[in-house]
């Protein structure tokens, strides 16, 4: 990881990521409602295996939240590995 790629998240949120898993930061607008950001984060959580690891809320309403999942076997598999 590096840090110019992690360094627009808020203050704390890169020191607690892993390599174990892969990371998206998410921007949600203020127009977002709460409930229509929970429907939208419960369908990733579902369906693409992500869960909602930090949410912080700005005064102007806007919401950034980082979300994670554990990587595959066969993302971390070097190809040249048979697999056993």
């Amino acid at each position: 990881m590096t840090a110019p790629r992690w360094s627009r998240l808020p203050a704390g949120w890169a020191a607690e990521m892993s390599d174990e898993y892969e990371w998206i930061p998410l921007r949600l607008p203020p127009e977002v409602t709460r409930l229509s950001a929970s429907i939208r984060l419960s369908i990733e959580a579902e369906y693409r295996g992500w869960e909602l690891t930090r949410v912080r809320l700005y005064t102007d309403g806007s919401r950034r939240v980082l979300l994670r999942r554990k990587k595959s076997r066969l993302e971390s598999r070097r190809p040249d590995q048979p697999e056993l």
